[in-house]
């Protein structure tokens, strides 16, 4: 019984890293917070109840079985702001640059979900690359769930996005369907596709400030 209790503490302790020291350091350089430093300022004090912290991606290609990370990039669940319930999701760029998954697009489901089920708002802070190239169509269906959920749970409650980084492809989708759009001046960028990708198809070289 205490080894499975020592093995919750280490995949927890994993889980509340996200990608590592280093390229939480790395976000912290560009002047951004963590996903979960974001939730602790959104939300009351001691009021986030976390759900899915140790889900992790079911992709066996391009080597990443071996590249696994608890959480999967997004910090999912439901707190309190100024005592209401409000539900969130918050994506962790320093994981796969934020990259969705289909077990990602899974977890925000989720909170959607029980978000429209109880009529309280969805709160989502954005920092994402898009879908996760090494998944393919698993994650771009993944983001066809996330776009059917945005559709059913307009004019039912609330959807708040607030972009929190340079944000790409269905993370703009997804949150251009929502009510409200918040961005970071100077340090958040939205585009249907990135500058690189931009120049390599039409050889055009745009900055994310002329894109975005």
């Amino acid at each position: 019984m205490s080894a499975n209790i020592a093995e919750l503490e280490r995949r927890r302790a994993a889980s509340q890293m996200g990608g590592g020291q280093k390229r939480i350091d790395a976000q912290h350089a560009k002047g951004r917070l963590t996903a979960r430093e974001r939730l602790d300022i959104l939300l009351d004090e001691g009021s986030f109840e976390e759900i899915d912290m140790y889900v992790e991606h079911n992709c066996t290609d391009f080597g990443m079985e071996e590249q696994k990370i608890p959480g999967d990039g997004v910090v999912t669940g439901s707190g309190t702001i100024n005592g209401r319930l409000v539900y969130v999701f918050s994506q962790d760029f320093t994981v796969f640059g934020g990259s969705l998954s289909e077990r990602f697009a899974q977890k925000m489901c989720k909170v959607m979900d029980m978000a429209m089920k109880v009529g309280a708002p969805v709160i989502g802070l954005n920092d994402s690359g898009g879908a996760r190239i090494q998944e393919g169509v698993a994650s771009l269906g993944g983001y066809a769930e996330v776009f059917q959920r945005n559709t059913l749970a307009s004019g039912v409650i609330p959807q708040i996005s607030l972009i929190m980084g340079p944000c790409a492809g269905g993370a703009v989708y997804s949150p251009a369907m929502t009510d409200f759009i918040f961005m970071v001046k100077d340090s958040s960028y939205m585009f249907v596709t990135g500058p690189d990708v931009v120049k390599t198809v039409t050889n055009e070289v745009v900055t994310q400030e002329e894109l975005g």
